[in-house]
């Protein structure tokens, strides 16, 4: 019997790599386990495009993050008033020059804190009402 060479021996530990890769989908090849993953983003990918066609179709737009200092004030201001955790801040879209903080209370309670940008509360809506504050 004659002996492989030893570039034949080193091949072997990559062929055996790329065939486990390409069985567990990691190659550039779709397995099965591949086709599901990319099924389910898919899926995924399609639920975000219809939530943001419905967005588009209710004449609604993204509304900007609120950031850094603005951030902290804003969200200091709303929880020194309405004690809870902030769910997100941003800045209004239905109300311009305004800041809106959600604040999620205690009692599983959701209120839009609105503030001028002074960072004083104008007014409040609680899941379906409009509250004003003076």
């Amino acid at each position: 019997m004659r002996a492989l060479p030893a570039r034949a021996l080193l091949a072997v530990p990559a062929a055996v790599l790329m065939f486990a890769l390409v069985a567990c989908g990691g190659g550039s090849d779709s397995g099965s386990s591949a086709s599901t993953s990319d099924t389910q983003q898919s899926a995924q990918n399609a639920g975000g495009a219809q939530e943001g066609a419905a967005e588009d179709e209710a004449g609604e737009e993204k509304e900007t993050p609120l950031t850094g200092e603005v951030k902290q004030k804003a969200e200091a201001a709303a929880l020194a008033k309405y004690p809870g955790t902030v769910v997100k801040s941003e800045e209004d879209r239905e109300k311009p020059g305004m800041l809106a903080v959600e604040v999620k209370e205690s009692d599983g309670t959701s209120v839009e804190v609105y503030l001028d940008k002074s960072y004083k509360v104008t007014g409040t809506k609680r899941e379906g009402t409009e509250e004003n504050e003076g």
